[in-house]
Order: C-alpha cells, then sequence, then structure tokens
C-alpha cells in the first residue's frame, strides 16, 4: 500500500476506446481482403480493361497497405499521469539542461526567440541546476545582444513570476488577450506591479528590436560560446541576488566550404559545449518558438527520470505541440490533431512515442549507448568523441559537483570554443554512432527511431494544461513545405539501411516497427490519390467501368470499406474532443496535402537519389503576416507562394471537372447509371475536397481590382 501511495507516475489503457478500435480492425481488415480478391481475381480472368485495372489495383493495395501499418496505433493506446508530490526534495534533484536552436533572424524573430528563452529561465525548477544554451546558428551579433537585454530584463521578471504563481512564464503571451486567464484575484499591488513589469517588457522589446531589425545569419564565422549569467554559488555575492539558471550563448563555426549538419549539428555542439559547463545527466531541447507554458514541466518529466521501474531504459519523456494560435475551422489542420492526440498515444503502448523534435526531456546517456551495457565507445575514447579529455572526463561524471567551482575559467571557456569549431568532429563518431544522427535531416526522429531500435523506450505525457505552446503555420506554402520536408526525410530513411519493416523490425516489436514504417510510407498515399484522380474520372469519360453495378454485391463491399474509413475517423476526432467541423477540414486538408506536399516529396527523394538535387533544411518562416494571419481566422485558404505545390492539384481538378460533366452526359444518354455510379461518386467526391482549389481558379472581384490597380 506504502508503495502505492509513493509512485511517481500511473498508466492506464484507454478503454472503451482500444476494445472497440480492435473490433473495427476485424471488420474492416475482412473488407479491404475482400476488395483485393475482387481486384486480383477479375484481372486473372480477364474480359477487364487490362491498364486501368492494374492501376486501380495498385492503388487499393497502396491504401490497404498503408492503413495496416496504421492499426498498431489504436491497439493499446494509454494515458499516463503524474504525482508530483511524491518526488524528491529539490535539492536531491538531477541537473537539467535546457538547448534552445535558432538559425536565421530574419525568419525567426530574435524577441521571439527570447520569449522561448526567457520562459525556460522561469521554469519551477532548483536554479542552481537548471542551464539554458541558445544555440545561434545565424550568428549575429545582435542576437547576443538581446541575450544579454534578456538576462537583464529576467532579474525582474522570474521574481515577478514567483512572487505572484505566474504559470505563464512567456511575457509576451502573458501580457497578450492569451494572457488574461491568469490571476482571477487581482488585487492593487499585483496590478501596479503588473504596470510596472509592463513598461520594462516593452522598453526590452523595443531595445531589442531595434537593435535586431534587419539583422541576417552570418554565414562565415568563428566559434563563440559567452556565459551571460553564472549561477555558481561563489558567484552570487549580493545578499538579494536574483536566483536564476546558468545562461550561455553559443555560436558554432560556419564556414561555407565545409559540412553544417544543420540542426543535427547544433545540438551536438550543445551536448559537447554544456558537458564541460554545467554537465546535467537531462536535457530539454525546445524550438525557439516553442515557449514553456507550465513551470512544473521539468518535475513532471522527472517523475518518469526517477521511477526505478522505468528510469534504466528510459530515454525521452515526449509532450505534446500545442499552438495557441489555431483557429476555430482549422483549415490547415495546424493542431495535428492525429498525431498528438491518436498516433503518439498508441505508440506510446506498444513501446513508446516518436521524437517530434521538441519538448522532450532527453537522457544524455541514451545518445552515447545501449541501456543496461558497458558501452564500447569508452575503451576508445578520443576516436569516438574527440580529442577532449575534459569533455571525455565529464560524461564519467555527470553531476560532480566538487568541480562547480572553479569551472569557467579561461582556459574551460577556450575548450568550449574548440568544442564548438567544425573541425572537432573530425575523424570522431559524432553523427555516426553517437549524438544526433547525421543520416537524415529530420535529426530528432531518426535519432528517437535509432534509440527504439537499440533497446531504449520513450513515454508520452499528454497533461490537462499544455506544457510548451507555440506557433502553427497559417498560410499553405509553410504548411506544404514543412509536410514536404518531413515526408522527404522519413521516405529516404525508409529506403536506406534503416527501413523499419528489415532493420527496425530485427531490433524492437513487430507492431512498434509498422508505426515508424507508417510514418516513412505514408508518401505513397500520395501515388494512390493521384491514380485514383486521374485513371478513374478518364474511364467514366470514356465508358469504361472500374466498379461494380450499384446494384451488385461487390459494391456494397466497396461502399461498406469506404464507410469504415470515414466513420472510423470520425470516431477518433470526436473521442478526442473534436466536431463534425473538424472531421470534414482534416478530410479535406489530407486529400490535398497528399496531391501537393506528400507528391513533392516523393520527387524529391528521387531527385535526391539520381543526384540531381542536394540535401537542403528547409526553415519554415516564423515572421506572422497580419493579412494571411486574417485569412487563416476566416477559414479562407492562402495559396500565395504555394501555386508550384498546388499545379498537380490543380490538373486533377480540371480532368475532373471535364470527366464529370463529360462523363454524366455519357451516362445519362446511355442510361447506365448502376454500371458507372461508383466512378461518378469518386469524381464527385474528388472536386468536393477540391472546392478551395477550384474557388482559387476562378477570380474574384477582390483579385480583378488587384489586378488592374
Amino acid at each position: 500500500m506504502a508503495a502505492a501511495t509513493m509512485s511517481l507516475n500511473s498508466c492506464s489503457v484507454q478503454q472503451p476506446r482500444a476494445t472497440a478500435q480492435r473490433l473495427h480492425m476485424l471488420l474492416h481488415l475482412t473488407g479491404t481482403l475482400a476488395i483485393l480478391y475482387y481486384r486480383f481475381t477479375n484481372l486473372i480472368h480477364g474480359g477487364v480493361p487490362t491498364l486501368p485495372w492494374v492501376l486501380m489495383t495498385v492503388a487499393e493495395f497502396i491504401f490497404s497497405f498503408i492503413w495496416f501499418l496504421t492499426q498498431p496505433f489504436r491497439w493499446r493506446p494509454v494515458a499516463r499521469t503524474v504525482s508530483l508530490h511524491n518526488l524528491p526534495d529539490d535539492d536531491l534533484l538531477p541537473k537539467v539542461d535546457i538547448f534552445i536552436c535558432t538559425a536565421d533572424p530574419s525568419k525567426e524573430p530574435t524577441v521571439e526567440v527570447m520569449n522561448t528563452v526567457l520562459s525556460a529561465m522561469g521554469l519551477d525548477y532548483p536554479s542552481d541546476k537548471l542551464a539554458v544554451y541558445l544555440s545561434d546558428d545565424g550568428g549575429a551579433p545582435s542576437t547576443l545582444y538581446a541575450m544579454k537585454e534578456a538576462c537583464s530584463f529576467a532579474k525582474e521578471w522570474l521574481p515577478f513570476c514567483r512572487k505572484y504563481g505566474i504559470k505563464s512564464r512567456c511575457p509576451e503571451w502573458f501580457f497578450s488577450s492569451y494572457g488574461h486567464d491568469e490571476l482571477l484575484f487581482r488585487t492593487d499591488e499585483f496590478e501596479a506591479d503588473e504596470q510596472n513589469m509592463k513598461l520594462a517588457y516593452d522598453q526590452f522589446k523595443e531595445n531589442v528590436e531595434r537593435r535586431t531589425n534587419g539583422a541576417s545569419a552570418v554565414n562565415d564565422r568563428p566559434p563563440r560560446v559567452a556565459i551571460i549569467n553564472d549561477n555558481r554559488k561563489g558567484k552570487r555575492n549580493e545578499e538579494n541576488e536574483v536566483q536564476m539558471p546558468l545562461l550561455v550563448y553559443v555560436s558554432r563555426e560556419r564556414r561555407p566550404s565545409l559540412p553544417h549538419r544543420f540542426k543535427a549539428g547544433a545540438l551536438n555542439t550543445l551536448l559537447r559545449v554544456s558537458g564541460i559547463l554545467s554537465n546535467a545527466p537531462y536535457m530539454l531541447v525546445l524550438d525557439c518558438d516553442m515557449y514553456c507554458n507550465e513551470p512544473t514541466s521539468a518535475k513532471q518529466a522527472m517523475c518518469f527520470h526517477l521511477d526505478p521501474k522505468l528510469s534504466s531504459s528510459l530515454a525521452f519523456v515526449q509532450y505534446p505541440q500545442i499552438f495557441y494560435n489555431v483557429s476555430q475551422k482549422d483549415i490547415y489542420d495546424g493542431q495535428a490533431r492525429s498525431a498528438y492526440k491518436t498516433k503518439y498515444q498508441g505508440m506510446d503502448g506498444i513501446g513508446g512515442t516518436v521524437c517530434a523534435g521538441t519538448g522532450y526531456y532527453l537522457k544524455k546517456q541514451a545518445l552515447y549507448g545501449s541501456p543496461n551495457q558497458l558501452d564500447e565507445h569508452h575503451l576508445r575514447p578520443k576516436e569516438t568523441y574527440g580529442e577532449s579529455t575534459i569533455f571525455i572526463d565529464s560524461l564519467k561524471a555527470s553531476n560532480n559537483e566538487e568541480t562547480q567551482t572553479d569551472r569557467f575559467t579561461t582556459a574551460i571557456l577556450k575548450e568550449a570554443t574548440n568544442l564548438a569549431s567544425c573541425s572537432y568532429e573530425d575523424n570522431t563518431k559524432w553523427g555516426k554512432q553517437i549524438g544526433y544522427s547525421y543520416s537524415s535531416l529530420l535529426e530528432s526522429s531518426f535519432t528517437g527511431y535509432l534509440l527504439h531500435t537499440k533497446g531504449w523506450k520513450s513515454v508520452y505525457l499528454y497533461p490537462n494544461r499544455p506544457c510548451f505552446l507555440g506557433c502553427t503555420t497559417i498560410d499553405m506554402k509553410d504548411a506544404m513545405v514543412q509536410l514536404m520536408k518531413w515526408s522527404s526525410g522519413l521516405l529516404q530513411v525508409g529506403f536506406s539501411k534503416f527501413n523499419p519493416l528489415v532493420y527496425g523490425a530485427s531490433r524492437m516489436s513487430i507492431l512498434q516497427s509498422m508505426c515508424y514504417a507508417y510514418f516513412m510510407y505514408s508518401p505513397f498515399l500520395s501515388i494512390a490519390f493521384l491514380l485514383y484522380g486521374t485513371i478513374s474520372p478518364l474511364c467514366l469519360l470514356n465508358g469504361v467501368s472500374l466498379y461494380p453495378q450499384a446494384s451488385n454485391t461487390w459494391f456494397k463491399v466497396f461502399a461498406a470499406v469506404y464507410v469504415s474509413s470515414l466513420l472510423q475517423h470520425l470516431y477518433e476526432v470526436l473521442s478526442t474532443d473534436g466536431s463534425l467541423v473538424t472531421w470534414w477540414n482534416e478530410q479535406r486538408i489530407y486529400f490535398i496535402k497528399c496531391i501537393s506536399a506528400l507528391l513533392f516529396g516523393c520527387a524529391d527523394v528521387v531527385m535526391k537519389s539520381l543526384g540531381v538535387a542536394k540535401a537542403n533544411f528547409r526553415l519554415t518562416n516564423k515572421v506572422v503576416d497580419k493579412e494571411k494571419l486574417e485569412k487563416y481566422e476566416k477559414g479562407t485558404f492562402d495559396f500565395e507562394g504555394a501555386k508550384m505545390f498546388m499545379i498537380p492539384l490543380t490538373f486533377m481538378v480540371l480532368l475532373n471537372v471535364v470527366c464529370f460533366f463529360g462523363g454524366i452526359k455519357r451516362v445519362i444518354s446511355n442510361g447506365n447509371l448502376d454500371e458507372m455510379f461508383g466512378q461518378v461518386f469518386l469524381s464527385w467526391s474528388t472536386l468536393l475536397f477540391s472546392y478551395p482549389i477550384l474557388k482559387g481558379l476562378v477570380p474574384s472581384k477582390q483579385k480583378s481590382k488587384t489586378i488592374k490597380a
């Protein structure tokens, strides 16, 4: 009874959801196999148009294959809770390093980055056990200036938050309309302090914006490491000194002629630099626009990392990405409901979810070896970790408090700068066998996958109050660029020696490897949708039947599978607090993305394999355009800058318009609606999902005025 009381966390299977989904699997699988049987037997026996029939069979096989890979997500979804009151005292908690990465001040506003830094500094965790590192891959001097300004402002901001128990410790959020839910009981003293704090923040914001206006990345620069705030006890001489975490600015060396390694290289640099400065055993990774919304997130993660039943094999605790600017209609599916409310919970029940790239607390040891095994890398440390003996020694004692006092000497800072140089990783195993992998541009997702293949586990925590909040894409271009990057990167892994159905299945559970296979092979859906959206209407126009007659029993099988898919999706949406509008918007944007971003992702992989294109990190623009924001909030699709992505879909829409009306005319004249009903319905559905594209093709009065002007 006492052991149960002292439990740090709990895990429960979501019922009746799991049972309902397993029953649906059986029924849907029966219908899917029946359709494939129908296709193959008719193809073998003849009497059907061979080429169109083969292509439709290929499309339906792809749909069936991807559907099959999604089933492990639905097998054992779990929900987790934590018990913060059972954690040890603050002085017994382990140290935590926070890594924040920014790459280009022209696309990632510096004020926004500093808000993330300030929110991280405000975590409810012992300040002498917390360190915040900013990796500035832009290398702009203005960012270093902004860090110093943020540190000065934090000396007023953090005591204010602690005094009044403010949870949203991102000042931009707190002073916006979003943050008005804080402190329902507002005293005169609080309002006076709040007003003074607002003036201080406005001054800080003005200083940073004035200095960073027009700033851009410096692509040829030496490494630089700067201690912005020293949190060592020996350095806090003043009696009323504000307790703040260690704050470090890191700008690694960058040369146009040398490999850059993108975000993976930045994170590996932070691993090394933090190793000789703060050397915490755990780390939190945050995108520069994903700020801390719940001060207890670190302690919540420790409820898993400090659990003796989990800690030996637990690599990371993943939180969901929640976005504060998702509109009520959410036409681009910016909230990614399917991932964070269904798929991640499903993977958590069968060995661990994927690493999302931000909002996760990771055990550093996991990046250097396998659980419960003597790491072979320590046998020849310099061949693995590089020439720095100080860093190698830090790996042997990750929580050595005795070396804290004399750490930040000139020699130590010089060593930290050397660890951030381009040449340090030469002839080492960084990015190959240790640290974040360089084999994929999706460094965190791929590295998380490799950790699972080594035997590490992960957990997924979806608390009632979002621990991290970010800003989602608000136009079609950014949504397409982001999805193309993900689909291309994952598909490349699927075609490599690390493919989940062979490499993964031999090193993790078959269910978990199927989940990874879904993420890596789902871009193939673009091929299936393209075949469905072109072959079927062309045959409709020419009077060639590809489906059984509507009165035939086999047609009922096709209809049952289609309705089953829609109902399954509807059930998932409604069971995760969604609505019919959510369901419709997800159906529509899924179709649009498949014929655009996923298709271009496949093409990108082909071009890279042929040597036509090179690996390129596409940074999503985080600067908010007011006009785009207004369109997004109204539920109006914004295709500006996304015309290239829309070419295949536009072609398919125009084809379906011609074929639909031409096919209807032929059906009426021939009187064979019963025979052609399947294709008529399919073409009509394509046009229904593509309505935003059709609307965009017809010039509005406002567009005409713009053109005339």
